[in-house]
């Protein structure tokens, strides 16, 4: 399991090199950026938990960065690397935002503890997230999509209205709305749409930490172990009667999932330490970006656990196979967040502006279209979204050839960020090949072992 993730961004190649392999080999997920231009394009597509920033960058200062930043993704944590051990830089980072910070040079460790803690400050906060998230007015019959696909999904997820579905198995990659559709599927079930009281509870299972997670599922009683201080409820509990969503289920060890298959079986679970057994009445949804049947070829997950829930089976299709859905959705969250934020109303997109948006790959599915229109809602001082609006990424499908020649695009008089050229390039030779590495190599014309470092490089695994 994967401890988190962390965007270092630092113009010194040897500081970044040396971060990156002593947090990789602790079990974390790191990237690096050499500036701080269109960082938070990056940190929409990384979704870090910690961003190591540095303050003196090129071009874009990490303290004007780090400003941006706070505004727009305020739970992510910054912490500032800087080689000016001044109180005043310390205080103007802290009033900024920044959560810590580390003066250069550094030892490891004490980098590793200001990050250790951070981690298990956040990991605090997601298990509260987690088991709060209990049915909102948002759950219910709301469903966006007018592709044939997701008519197809609706059809099937409505014929379940008001069974007794023990196990639901909901796939597909990360961001394409499986936790929605989950939403959705418990408002069906449970039978009364925006007013059902039935509790819908969620964990991700890679979001808990290892030594938690047995207890947050089943609970424990009064001296079970050494912190056990006093009896707790597990979320098999807390989700009775209503639906429990298993986030990431792929990432659960192999131990706990014959826990799981035990209480699925015996519709019971049983606190640890305690004797009663409690009878379940629920329905376990389980997600997964992975695919769970060759995770069961290669024994990582059990091939039991994967035909209990794999009974009813929904898979959702990444955002770039449904372009009818694009603009639908689009407009859904452009029209919730002009709301929220009590903007100039939007009225919508320019046809110039649908057709790049119809032509973008969109890796992160929904949740990066979302974050594009949320960031547009907030910046767009307009009543018709333009081009001119739209983040370069997708600003670039335009210019984009594939005639054969040198020229793939003219350089913008604003200039532009090297990197995000050569990444959304990447994304695109990824989606054109169908994610075949050896494919994506050729079109751009490097090796295999060059492409395989840029796509670590920049977080697209």
């Amino acid at each position: 399991m994967k401890k988190g993730r962390i965007l270092i961004v630092d113009d010194d190649e040897l500081i970044v090199s040396v971060v990156m392999r002593a947090f990789e080999r602790d079990g974390y997920q790191v990237r690096s950026r050499t500036n701080a231009l269109d960082l938070e394009e990056k940190v929409a597509s990384f979704s870090p938990d910690v961003v190591l920033l540095d303050i003196g960058l090129p071009g874009r200062s990490g303290l004007e960065a780090m400003e941006d930043l706070r505004k727009r993704f305020s739970e992510t944590h910054v912490v500032i690397l800087t080689a000016d051990d001044t109180a005043e830089t310390a205080i103007n980072a802290m009033k900024l935002g920044a959560v810590d910070y580390v003066t250069k040079p550094f030892e490891m460790e004490k980098l590793k503890i200001v990050i250790g803690s951070i981690m298990e400050k956040e990991d605090l906060r997601r298990r509260v997230d987690y088991l709060s998230r209990l049915t909102s007015p948002k759950v219910g019959k709301r469903f966006i999509g007018e592709s044939s696909a997701m008519r197809e999904l609706k059809e099937k997820a409505d014929k379940l209205a008001g069974a007794k579905v023990s196990a639901i198995l909901i796939t597909g990659e990360s961001g394409t709305g499986k936790e929605l559709l989950a939403r959705y599927l418990h408002g069906v079930i449970h039978g009364a749409g925006d007013k059902t009281d039935s509790p819908f509870v969620g964990i991700n299972c890679s979001g808990i930490p290892e030594h938690l997670m047995e207890s947050e599922l089943f609970g424990h009683v009064k001296g079970a172990f050494t912190d056990a201080g006093s009896d707790k409820r597990g979320i098999f509990e807390l989700a009775n009667d209503g639906s429990l969503l298993l986030d990431e289920i792929g990432e659960m060890r192999t131990d706990l999932q014959s826990k799981l298959l035990r209480v699925l079986e015996e519709r019971s679970v049983r606190r640890i330490g305690g004797k009663k057994s409690i009878p379940l009445s629920l329905t376990v949804m389980a997600t997964t970006n992975i695919d769970i049947s060759r995770a069961v070829e290669k024994a990582s997950f059990r091939s039991d656990l994967f035909y209990r829930l794999s009974a009813f089976t929904f898979h959702i299709p990444p955002l770039r196979h449904r372009k009818e859905d694009i603009m639908p959705i689009a407009l859904h969250y452009l029209d919730a967040f002009s709301r929220e934020y009590k903007r100039m109303p939007i009225r919508g997109f320019s046809p110039e502006a649908e057709e790049l948006m119809a032509s973008y790959p969109w890796p992160g599915n929904i949740r990066e279209l979302k974050n594009v229109v949320e960031r547009m809602a907030v910046l767009g001082n307009t009543e018709i979204i333009t081009p001119d609006h739209l983040p370069r990424e997708i600003g670039l499908q335009e210019g984009t050839s594939r005639a054969e020649g040198p020229r793939a695009f003219t350089l913008p008089e604003k200039g532009i960020s090297l990197d995000e050229v050569e990444e959304t390039l990447i994304r695109q030779a990824l989606v054109m090949s169908k994610n075949n590495m050896a494919g994506a190599a050729r079109l751009l014309s490097i090796g295999y072992d060059a492409l395989r470092y840029k796509i670590k490089k920049f977080g697209l695994e």
